[in-house]
């Protein structure tokens, strides 16, 4: 079972950037998706920003032109960039990681749903004031 870490996570004045990091335990093979995830308390768990081991990414329509994920490589830590923070962006954030391996090219995509996700890291909080 893969663990996933993440790091980076703290408080920031509105407009302000924070960037998180998630490192995984072993190598995720070959083949996989990766997200951000977050969850404010009362709320269900919303996906952020995803990509897959092809470089294609996905992102909430939140944060488009604000938040950007990437990883240099399949061994290489998973990235999240945030710029332009909003009070709103206040959440607990989740690193989540599937391995596709051996799946047909169509599966081989990124995801916001968290059904698409067997690994989740045990979240890092941003709070951002205003």
């Amino acid at each position: 079972q893969v663990q996933l870490v993440e790091s980076g996570g703290g408080s920031v004045q509105s407009g302000g950037s924070l960037r998180l990091s998630c490192a995984a335990s072993e190598y995720m093979y070959s083949t996989y998706r990766m997200g951000w995830f977050r969850q404010v308390p009362g709320k269900e768990r919303e996906g952020v920003a995803s990509l897959d081991s092809k470089g294609r990414t996905t992102y909430a329509d939140s944060v488009k032109g604000r938040f950007f994920i990437s990883q240099d490589n399949d061994k290489s830590p998973l990235s999240l960039q945030m710029n332009s923070l909003k009070p709103e962006d206040k959440a607990m954030y989740y690193c989540a990681a599937k391995s596709l391996t051996g799946l047909p090219p169509i599966f081989i995509q990124p995801s916001l749903s968290p059904t698409s996700y067997s690994n989740w890291g045990q979240g890092t909080q941003v709070t951002v004031s205003s």
